[in-house]
């Protein structure tokens, strides 16, 4: 992960999520022991992103945002959405509880 930075709007908050090219080419060929590595980077540069639903919505970027959207700026992860199971990540296009953000 090159860096993170937090965005707000009003009392809703974001945090965005920069990879390097190397880290979206590891996305795309995702392994069960990358996904922990990678999360370790998020955190080691925002210790406060480790909120529930945080990790469930970086893990849905990770293996599916190359895909769905490649080269988008930022994988962007909120605190306020709601925990969900797998299923509903992925169709909500890992923006459970509303779309992404308008900030």
């Amino acid at each position: 992960i090159d860096q993170v930075g937090w965005a707000k709007s009003g009392a809703l908050s974001s945090l965005r999520v920069y990879p390097p090219p190397a880290g979206r080419e590891a996305s795309l060929v995702a392994t069960a022991a990358a996904e922990p590595i990678a999360w370790a980077e998020v955190l080691a540069l925002a210790p406060e992103a480790d909120r529930p639903g945080m990790y469930e919505q970086f893990i849905c970027h990770w293996e599916l945002a190359e895909l769905a959207q490649p080269g988008k700026v930022s994988w962007n992860l909120e605190p306020w959405r709601p925990e969900v199971d797998d299923d509903t990540m992925v169709s909500t296009r890992c923006n459970p509880g509303g779309t992404e953000e308008p900030f």
